[in-house]
């Protein structure tokens, strides 16, 4: 945890300090050393929320990119469920900074209980995962589209894509999260009936300009959500004239009885 309550404000962890945790109210312990980064523990090993991991300097840098008092905020749901979500803006949408494994059950009852959340995945978290995922790239379809948007036709072949190509909403990030000028993040669009997946490049630095004004609600609404539809629809029609040509190579023979057995199912 980056942050305890002291006297009221959020306070970064120094050595030997102490505070109070924002979730439960219980002590915290500053953990200040070299091998991990400096944060705050709850004594023993006690932990109020599940969700709860270990940060690393990437997942700490990301979140360090946005206002304090939007860090480590604690949600509630209508059942009174609680969770601190790595950053939370003031129209809602959270973001969560992901580095270690999840399981698709676990990913969609976070996508459930915030109800708005973006996902950022580190995607160097295992030392194949950047190789896999740019020869993906390399094999995928470039759509005729304004914005750039590629189609990846076997997303299985890819473990980060095969663990994420679900109906969340998520980026990779395969660069430094310091080095923010030039990086581009990958973001994946949600699911669609086929097996394909499809993604487009995302400046970093849009990316964060764009949560720090808290506008990616009208992104999502009139850019995001309107794409997707459009690859859904063009999906459909894609299946539906596939079928029409297959249905016009029938042999006229085979026809004959096709529509033969569609009279005898109306009688």
């Amino acid at each position: 945890m980056k942050y305890a309550i002291i006297n009221n404000e959020k306070v970064e962890a120094t050595k030997g300090a102490k505070g109070i945790c924002p979730s439960c109210g219980s002590d915290l312990i500053a953990k200040c050393g070299e091998l991990k980064v400096n944060h705050w523990s709850h004594k023993g090993n006690r932990n109020c929320d599940p969700w709860w991991e270990n940060e690393t300097e990437w997942h700490r840098s990301w979140k360090s990119n946005f206002p304090k008092e939007w860090q480590e905020i604690v949600h509630f749901d209508e059942s009174g469920e609680k969770h601190i979500a790595d950053v939370k803006t003031k129209n809602g949408w959270v973001l969560e900074f992901q580095h270690s494994f999840l399981s698709q059950e676990e990913r969609q009852s976070r996508n459930l209980f915030y109800q708005q959340l973006v996902w950022v995945v580190d995607g160097k978290r295992r030392k194949t995962d950047k190789k896999q995922f740019e020869k993906m790239l390399g094999e995928s379809v470039r759509l005729k589209t304004n914005i750039p948007i590629v189609r990846a036709h076997f997303p299985d072949e890819c473990r980060l894509l095969k663990e994420w190509h679900n109906n969340s909403l998520v980026f990779f990030d395969f660069g430094e999260a310091e080095n923010t000028d030039q990086s581009i993040l990958w973001f994946l669009f949600p699911k669609t009936a086929s097996s394909s997946a499809y993604l487009s490049p995302f400046p970093r630095e849009k990316f964060i300009e764009i949560f720090k004004s808290d506008s990616f609600g009208e992104i999502y609404k009139n850019s995001i959500s309107p794409i997707h539809t459009e690859i859904t629809n063009g999906e459909r029609r894609q299946q539906e004239a596939n079928t029409q040509n297959r249905s016009n190579s029938l042999s006229r023979f085979d026809r004959y009885m096709r529509n033969k057995q569609r009279r005898r199912r109306r009688l």
